[in-house]
């Protein structure tokens, strides 16, 4: 279908005029003879382009325009007027005019401007459809009691200038967080720069951070503009901030405090304005008690702490996560649908996940290209996550005067793992090969479970 124009002027002859011209060059036009005519189309047609006269009788062009454009703020609206002045096209834009144009009308003007007009409002619609696109894709999936808080405290603090530091395991969404407080806050729209610290190494970070001049080093043949500066007006996200060298940890504070540095190689400060978002899968304090990162950083940074609780501690979100990422994958790999069985969510929802949603991501990806059958069923489940599973179900009988299935099955799962540990002398690749889990699964179960393996069997004991 032909894009659609809807022109608004008392005067007949224009309307015909400018029809006539338009649907020769391959658009469908309405008229209205009338502001208000003109607002109600405006709503109950869908238009690509107003073209508005100034001067009516019932009501004012300029006050119709203010009227449609908050009613639908994206639709281009060119002015036009036969009694123009400069103050009268000022305000017009101010309003949100893409642009005027004087009576009596150029035809092959108002051509040239609709098919500019009509150009930019495909562009934006284009920017639109990839921002939600793009926004679906950031979504933070889940209902539990554990996101819902997080929410809760995202909402608090995007509306804020402060600084925010994300805490949280490998594989949580701490970038999806990041981004979330970006989304409510002024700042949205404007620009989101994302650097993970752990991936750049040291002697790359300050001219990835703050740019460079041209000749600042060997191979700099041109000046660039780095991170903090492409940021400006915007927000940094400094993701894995615990992995930052410390020379360049002091230089970030020095911006902080100032918000202003230097390029490397440069003799000019340049000051920003930027919002900056950091996290760490690390406990900063005990890298600060090591010396690894700086405290005073650290107290800069946390302004407003928020943490993004592990795939564990919000079970109930596996079905829904598993839904989203499996409409993704489907999508996107343009393969036959397929769907997890009830068992099958239920199996997975009691795994522990110690990759978190990544590993979820990845799990359910796998499950999908490999399972044969359309229904993904219990046999269709990685070894890996079935031995798992079996480690975390307690023995009928066992757990004692604990209060709740939880604790009974951690009671379990401690005193079963201390056991093999002490058979292996604490080895614990053994361990972990005799259990069929990964090495780094195991270290984080003992974490889960308060299990020091600084500490020998002669100290622990299993319950």
């Amino acid at each position: 279908m032909s894009d659609t124009i809807l022109i608004i002027d008392d005067e007949p002859a224009i309307l015909l005029t400018l029809s006539d011209v338009l649907r020769d060059e391959g658009y469908s036009v309405i008229t209205a003879s009338s502001g208000k005519e003109g607002i109600r189309l405006s709503q109950s047609r869908s238009s690509a382009i107003v073209i508005l006269d100034i001067w009516m009788p019932d009501l004012d062009g300029l006050e119709a325009l203010k009227q449609i454009k908050a009613l639908l703020p994206p639709l281009v609206v060119i002015m036009m007027s036969g009694h123009g002045s400069i103050e009268t096209a000022v305000k017009a834009i101010k309003l949100g005019a893409y642009d005027y144009i004087e009576k009596p009308l150029s035809l092959n003007k108002i051509t040239l401007m609709v098919k500019h007009a009509l150009a930019e409002a495909h562009l934006q619609q284009e920017n639109n459809s990839l921002r939600r696109l793009i926004e679906r894709r950031y979504e933070m999936i889940g209902n539990s009691p554990a996101l819902t808080r997080l929410r809760e405290q995202i909402q608090l603090a995007g509306p804020s200038a402060s600084r925010v530091l994300i805490s949280g395991e490998n594989g949580t969404g701490k970038e999806l967080a990041a981004r979330a407080v970006y989304a409510a806050s002024p700042r949205y729209g404007k620009p989101f720069m994302a650097v993970n610290c752990a991936a750049i190494p040291d002697n790359l970070i300050e001219s990835e951070l703050f740019g460079y001049e041209k000749g600042a080093f060997s191979g700099a043949q041109q000046q660039k503009i780095g991170k903090f500066e492409q940021a400006d007006g915007g927000t940094l996200f400094l993701d894995e901030i615990g992995d930052m060298a410390q020379s360049t940890q002091s230089k970030v504070l020095r911006v902080l405090e100032g918000q202003t540095f230097y390029r490397l190689g440069g003799d000019h400060p340049v000051t920003v304005d930027v919002r900056v978002i950091a996290a760490s899968n690390k406990n900063l304090p005990d890298e600060i008690k090591r010396g690894a990162f700086r405290e005073d950083l650290y107290y800069r940074l946390n302004v407003i702490p928020l943490h993004v609780p592990p795939l564990r501690e919000r079970s109930e979100d596996v079905p829904l996560l598993i839904d989203h990422f499996t409409s993704e994958i489907l999508r996107g790999e343009g393969i036959k649908p397929k769907r997890f069985l009830p068992e099958t969510l239920s199996l997975l929802k009691q795994y522990v996940w110690p990759g978190n949603i990544r590993e979820l991501k990845n799990i359910v990806e796998r499950m999908i290209i490999m399972a044969p059958a359309v229904e993904i069923t219990p046999q269709d489940l990685p070894d890996f996550i079935e031995g798992e599973i079996e480690l975390q179900v307690p023995m009928l009988g066992e757990g004692g005067g604990s209060s709740s299935l939880k604790e009974a099955r951690n009671q379990f799962e401690r005193g079963h793992i201390l056991n093999k540990l002490s058979e292996h002398e604490w080895n614990i690749q053994k361990t972990a090969d005799m259990l069929q889990i990964e090495r780094t699964h195991l270290y984080r179960k003992m974490k889960l479970l308060g299990i020091d393996p600084a500490v020998r069997s002669g100290k622990e004991k299993a319950p």
